[in-house]
């Protein structure tokens, strides 16, 4: 089916629903190098006019990629809910983008049609909202997770802390931890990115990393982000896994470049709950995957067929939420500005993953990030951050000064992370916050500046021993 618009007189022409919503998109360099973008930005609006008038049975009725030829796809149609889906099938876009902002709509309208809006649809409101509307309709809502402990709820603004180290030094990384520890960060996950990806550093990264939490008594789970199969032999090894992370895709072609499938995760997701049943943990809940995504990945893996980069990310939620995962987060500056440029495409990226991942019924965090060649400096940072926590993001990164030394890219600090809970009166989940009220490292929800003694103390302790 093709679409066209005029606008001042002149006619665009679009010769598929993929096209449509590639020239609609918002500029990303991305789609530039694709070579899919609207050519000038009449015909980006001509592109938005002529998807506001498409509506949602259109969309679900022409796939941008064959599910006969893509994984993705064919999960994304066995898992779409057409029963909810029925009312809402004759919906234009346009229509669907005001039910969304509609005050009306609220977080249980939402939450009752998450399974309804497939990745595609997601993808095309996103594109003609401003980037108010992406920071007031992911505000309505709350996608709650549990591991050992509580992810998600309002007014709870989780931190990742992540100790990287650019030899894997074990004690290097524990004592990066404690710190993010004492600014109150670490409740979404305590994360580490091994620089090696070898079966023996992730098992000693992950047992570590445990003996630190067990020791401490911190309510909170712990990562190392290698690939998925070498997480699974460190915990065929006896390695503890509380998380178990993947990088995702919107494309089986760009998932293969991974080095994974969707049998792979279901395989390891299965393996993983069966290893937290004989485990002698309070667990809060059973969700135990931990995915990353990014605009870009897709393109950069040779991988997108022709679809733009919002459109793909969209379906890459679509994998994730089929593995009802605690944690998602895209990683929206870091591939570099082959993909997103400059300040304006990175804060939009943000906000449009950040949005769709919230309407599909993810916990979706967002690291709020940039690569050192990007036209983009820490302020990018700071205003995409502070929009994120208006927009309720579940989570972001906590990294020592903002500047990981292993990855070599920029982001967020742990004392980012505090600014904002002070300034938009936000706490870490309810059980951690009650061991830091407990450490003395909190008092009244509020942090308690040089209150860390105690857990430095605690950690000479662990690695004397």
């Amino acid at each position: 089916m093709s679409y066209s618009h005029t606008v001042r007189g002149e006619r665009f022409a679009f010769s598929d629903l993929r096209d449509l919503l590639a020239k609609a998109n918002e500029l990303k360099s991305g789609d530039g190098l694709a070579g899919i973008a609207a050519a000038s930005e009449r015909e980006r609006v001509a592109a938005k006019l002529a998807l506001a008038d498409v509506t949602l049975g259109e969309i679900i009725a022409n796939p941008v990629i064959d599910p006969d030829a893509d994984d993705v796809s064919k999960l994304i149609l066995a898992t779409h809910d057409r029963e909810t889906f029925a009312p809402l099938r004759s919906l234009t876009v346009g229509e669907f983008r005001e039910l969304l902002l509609d005050d009306a709509t609220d977080e249980p309208a939402l939450r009752a049609m998450r399974w309804a809006i497939t990745p595609e649809i997601a993808a095309a409101v996103a594109k003609l909202m401003g980037n108010k509307d992406l920071v007031y309709v992911a505000s309505k809502v709350r996608n709650v997770t549990r591991c050992r402990n509580t992810l998600g709820e309002r007014g709870v603004f989780g931190v990742r802390a992540q100790p990287n180290h650019p030899t894997d030094d074990l004690a290097g990384i524990l004592v990066a931890a404690v710190d993010g520890l004492a600014f109150g960060c670490g409740d979404a996950v305590i994360g580490v990115n091994p620089a090696t990806d070898s079966v023996d550093t992730v098992a000693a990264v992950l047992t570590g990393l445990d003996q630190l939490i067990s020791g401490l008594g911190v309510p909170t789970q712990s990562c190392c982000l290698a690939h998925i199969t070498t997480q699974l032999a460190a915990l065929d090894r006896g390695a503890p896994v509380d998380l178990l992370f993947q990088s995702v895709a919107g494309t089986q072609a760009a998932n293969a470049s991974f080095g994974v499938s969707l049998d792979l995760l279901r395989e390891g997701r299965e393996r993983v709950r069966e290893s937290h049943r004989h485990r002698a943990v309070d667990w809060v809940g059973d969700q135990v995957m931990y995915f990353e995504t990014g605009q870009g990945s897709a393109l950069s893996a040779e991988a997108h067929h022709g679809v733009d980069q919002l459109t793909l990310e969209a379906r890459a939620y679509g994998v994730a939420r089929a593995f009802d995962p605690f944690l998602v987060n895209t990683v929206v500056g870091f591939i570099g500005p082959e993909y997103l440029y400059d300040e304006r495409q990175i804060t939009r990226a943000g906000l449009e993953d950040h949005f769709m991942g919230k309407l599909l019924g993810l916990p979706m965090g967002v690291d709020v990030c940039y690569t050192n060649h990007a036209e983009a400096d820490q302020n990018t940072a700071d205003n995409l951050l502070v929009l994120l926590a208006a927009a309720g993001c579940n989570y972001v990164m906590g990294v020592p000064c903002a500047d990981d030394v292993m990855l070599n890219y920029q982001s967020t600090s742990y004392h980012d992370a505090a600014t904002v809970r002070a300034l938009f009166g936000l706490r870490p989940a309810p059980e951690f916050l009650a061991w830091l009220e407990a450490r003395g490292i909190f008092r009244n929800g509020q942090l308690v500046p040089g209150s860390s003694p105690a857990l430095l103390s605690g950690l000479e302790r662990m690695l004397v021993s």
